[in-house]
């Protein structure tokens, strides 16, 4: 894989994993773990380097998390971010205190001082933004230690010892705020632990196959083929390492967008793998009869897939391996750091203990998003389906607001159809992050043909975000959502009005339901 690796030491920072995706942009291969770490797991991963995160604790609190002092020594170079920094300084022998006065304590958009002759910050501009987030400061440094750093109201805005290659910030330069955030991240990765620079997708997937054939031998492995990124790029991966020995089964549970399963299925027709789509809609269908709760159809869905699946499964014979599409974000958000669990992913805490097969194998699970479809189009997947939207896996199901019907269905794949096309005419696919049309479950009286409609409305949804944790709603053309809505009323039977949703999450969530 790579012998440059940088440990992230998790202090339960809301941007640790932030910390770990800048990394990973900048070509090196990283990892975050909970700070309870042994120094001998520490001297395990052979770190390049080492990052401790922000938190929201302060250092001297009974009970804030800490980490193991043998780690200052193992002869590494350390850089400390907001607490991390504060971390550093007082396991090394400085003093932290709260700040005195409220005018000490910063939030937020900071101009700071640099100074330029620090392996940190040369090349640097003197002065610029930086985001800072503490009512602690360091009030005396450790011996050896002096400021490379400074705002109006913190004298430390940054500490170091060179010699050691020991540094820390109080602001954060993982966040865009801060104006020469990436440039700092790429002094301490490159300059201060000479790094180079080579974790890449190519190698990735070099490394990646050769292990995947190593430990799966002669045998078989099952997935589960949503159609979704992660699960296509896994298959795509472990067809190219083992070919026949990987079976896929794609169930189509006929909650897809227009033509969607049809795409997924010529995706994988020219590959080395044994693909078995199962037309299951009209069992789906059946299941959602009469319910209308968002929980209610999640869980009906969730259910008749595991059934599917298995009955499935039951029919090939033995398999030894379930290979699984789970994703970095997956593993930290369900706990796999020292931050609360955001969510528990099905495919992370969600198996029974005997999962009924000899092993479960997960190549993509040191990835990142946007890393994944980075290696998609490594393994020659179409676009399409590598740039892929964030698709629910109840799919329209969530889309339809209310009891799920045929023609309901048709109704939206059709309206979401016409949408997708008229931002792809106008050259806006990337202006959003996420868009689709919703069925609201309300009708209303409208005028079509010179005669009375009483017939449903379509909402059309578009939001720009950088994680999804929060969003934005997109600021699309009104010649555009004109033509879009047209279009819809003109040529969707069933739809006589169509509204456009300028609601940010929060307080609104970017699905429906």
């Amino acid at each position: 894989m790579t012998n440059e690796r940088i440990l992230i030491l998790d202090f339960g920072g809301q941007y640790d994993q932030l910390i770990a995706r800048r990394v990973r942009e900048l070509k090196v291969y990283c990892e975050l773990r909970p700070c309870t770490m042994s120094i001998d797991e520490i001297k395990a991963f052979g770190p390049s380097g080492i990052i401790f995160t922000g938190g929201p604790h302060s250092v001297y609190e009974e009970g804030a998390p800490t980490a193991d002092p043998a780690v200052f020594s193992l002869g590494v170079p350390i850089l400390g971010i907001c607490y991390g920094c504060q971390l550093m300084a007082k396991l090394l022998g400085g003093e932290v205190k709260p700040a005195q006065s409220a005018s000490a304590r910063e939030y937020g958009r900071t101009e700071t001082d640099f100074d330029t002759a620090s392996p940190l910050f040369q090349g640097l501009k003197k002065r610029s933004v930086t985001w800072m987030s503490h009512g602690d400061y360091i009030s005396c440094l450790p011996e050896g230690f002096s400021p490379a750093a400074r705002s109006e109201a913190c004298p430390t805005a940054a500490i170091q010892n060179a010699a050691r290659s020991f540094y820390g910030v109080q602001f954060h330069p993982e966040v865009r705020h801060t104006e020469q955030g990436m440039d700092i991240l790429r002094s301490f990765l490159y300059g201060v632990c000479g790094l180079g620079g080579n974790w890449t997708m190519g190698g990735y997937r070099e490394s990646a196959v050769k292990a995947l054939r190593e430990q799966i031998g002669s045998d078989r492995v099952l997935l589960a083929l949503s159609g979704g990124v992660d699960s296509a790029v896994c298959a795509a991966l472990l067809s190219e390492a083992v070919g026949k020995q990987l079976t896929c089964i794609f169930v189509d549970h006929g909650l897809l967008r227009k033509d969607e399963g049809d795409r997924v299925e010529a995706a994988f027709a020219g590959r080395e793998l044994n693909f078995i789509r199962v037309n299951a809609g009209a069992r789906f269908l059946a299941a959602l009869r009469g319910a209308q709760a968002p929980e209610k159809k999640r869980k009906i869905i969730g259910a008749e897939f595991i059934r599917v699946f298995q009955e499935e499964s039951a029919a090939l014979g033995e398999i030894e391996y379930l290979a699984q599409g789970t994703i970095y974000p997956d593993v930290i958000e369900s706990g796999g750091g020292s931050a609360a669990v955001i969510k528990s992913h099905h495919n992370v805490g969600g198996l029974p203990e005997n999962i009924g097969f000899r092993g479960l194998i997960e190549p993509l699970r040191s990835l990142f998003k946007d890393e994944v479809r980075q290696l998609g189009r490594e393994l020659g997947l179409p676009e399409e389906l590598v740039s892929r939207q964030p698709f629910p896996g109840p799919g329209l199901a969530i889309r339809v607001i209310g009891p799920v019907t045929e023609r309901k269905l048709r109704i939206l794949r059709e309206a979401d159809a016409i949408f997708r096309e008229e931002m792809a005419a106008a050259g806006l696919g990337q202006a959003a992050n996420q868009y689709f049309a919703a069925l609201t479950n309300m009708r209303s009286v409208g005028v079509m043909g010179d005669g009375r409609s009483y017939d449903y409305a379509v909402a059309l949804r578009a939001v720009s975000t950088e994680d999804f944790m929060t969003a934005d709603w997109t600021r699309l053309p009104y010649d555009l959502l004109d033509r879009v809505s047209g279009r819809i009323c003109a040529q969707v039977p069933g739809v006589n009005r169509v509204l456009y949703d300028i609601t940010s999450k929060p307080p609104a969530t970017v699905e429906y339901e």
